[in-house]
């Protein structure tokens, strides 16, 4: 995958650059215009030859992988977990609902509340708080205590989320911005293609406790790699007000981009509708042995980061286009699902063109919002993003709760395409409407 192109000779020097500045903002003098208010703080460095921030980059990355990856740990684990807590498969899976309903609900207020609060170091302290939560959830002697510890953790992956979008922008030049960020989210879409599987072998080899525990202390040691690795950035100020009497001024994109979150929130749902009980579903619907779990979400992985690698390549020239493509393959794939999932080969085909497509489809909708949103939209855009798409995950794992506990787990991909039929139609929409406005 060579999401991170560029001078890697520069990677060198910029350790040891990072290391003497490790800790220290930079000097920024005067007072912002209007027009330069999403410019970040690093824009003021004039330095011609700065060297690309790989390091604190992929520490970032790291951080992101490791968050994304807690977040959905409970999809692959999900018998062992309802087995060893005494609970129904379901509820277990209403803990993935939990966790991304926390992070809405907490993730605006406390923003603002910690506004003036240095970045770096609410980094270092709410990634050690995901690690406290995933400790005390290796632990956890019932399953109201581990519903406590999804709502820490919960709470803490919002502030994180809240930072980390915005803080690679500020690490380089406005002209390096989506590049950075590119590398930054590039850690959720791997976490998604290989995070769940590998801790699904991990937690299936060696218990679901063991899993969480693992992945704290990672937690813990990402903390302190960001402490250590990554460089302190201060905030942005605020614009200047309009003078009195002058009309506010309207951005034109907030209503493209308020659609393409709400096309975000559809698919994720949709994708989570199935995703979150796919241990279930391969074991009763494609009849898969529940030791063969891992390995065949490791496989869906491989697909995936094929169609990652494609959607930063191929089809990352044309994100609208693609993106209708690749929903419509999605669709294909989940019908297939519902109608062949007891036929090995075209289930098990079936489910890995699930990964393919579905691989690229949250990076092209990440392409697409940055494409669409302004740049003084793009941190309101980025947050809106962020909470549509946590939504789309904790409904989709909500509602599918509901259909399994009621029909089965086998009707779950008839829902999931209803709603991709959804997904599509949107997109079609949104793209008519960006291409009137350019």
């Amino acid at each position: 995958m060579s999401v991170v192109g560029g001078p890697r000779s520069a990677l060198g020097a910029h350790i040891g650059a990072q290391s003497t500045r490790r800790g220290a903002a930079p000097d920024v003098r005067g007072t912002p215009s209007p027009s330069r208010y999403m410019s970040s703080v690093s824009d003021s460095v004039r330095a011609p030859a700065r060297p690309f921030p790989w390091l604190g980059l992929i520490v970032l990355a790291a951080a992101v992988f490791l968050s994304v990856t807690g977040e959905t740990l409970p999809t692959g684990l999900l018998p062992d977990m309802a087995s060893a807590l005494d609970v129904s498969e379901p509820e277990v899976g209403l803990l993935v609902t939990v966790f991304a309903f926390t992070v809405v609900a907490s993730s605006a207020p406390l923003t603002a509340l910690t506004r003036r609060w240095p970045r770096h170091a609410m980094m270092v302290g709410v990634i050690a708080v995901l690690g406290v939560s995933y400790a005390i959830s290796a632990f956890a002697p019932n399953y109201g205590v581990l519903v406590a510890t999804r709502v820490l953790g919960g709470v803490a992956h919002g502030m994180f989320w809240a930072v980390v979008g915005a803080y690679s922008g500020h690490l380089v030049p406005r002209e390096q911005i989506g590049r950075a960020v590119s590398i930054t989210l590039g850690g959720g879409t791997v976490a998604m293609i290989f995070g769940v599987p590998l801790a699904t072998s991990f937690g299936h080899a060696f218990g679901w406790r063991m899993a969480f525990g693992v992945l704290a202390a990672l937690m813990l040691l990402g903390a302190v790699l960001v402490w250590r690795f990554l460089p302190a950035v201060e905030r942005d100020e605020p614009p200047a007000r309009a003078e009195h009497g002058a009309p506010p001024v309207r951005d034109a994109t907030v209503l493209p981009v308020v659609l393409i979150c709400v096309l975000a929130a559809i698919v994720m749902g949709g994708h989570f509708v199935l995703y979150t009980y796919v241990a279930p579903f391969l074991i009763s619907a494609m009849h898969i042995d529940a030791a063969l779990v891992g390995p065949m979400l490791f496989l869906y992985g491989l697909a995936g980061a094929v169609g990652l690698v494609l959607s930063g390549s191929v089809m990352g020239r044309n994100p609208q286009r693609s993106l209708v493509i690749l929903l419509s393959i999605t669709g294909v794939a989940v019908l297939c699902l519902a109608l062949f999932a007891g036929v090995p080969i075209a289930g098990i085909a079936a489910f890995l063109l699930w990964g393919l497509a579905f691989g690229a489809l949250p990076a092209l909708l990440q392409t697409r919002m940055l494409h669409t949103a302004s740049p003084a939209f793009r941190d309101t855009a980025s947050a809106l993003y962020t909470t549509a798409f946590n939504v789309g995950i904790g409904g989709g794992a909500a509602f599918g709760a509901i259909v399994y506990g009621a029909l089965g787990v086998s009707d779950l991909p008839w829902i999931y395409a209803g709603v991709l039929v959804v997904a599509i139609v949107l997109a079609v929409v949104t793209g008519r409407m960006g291409a009137r406005r350019a």
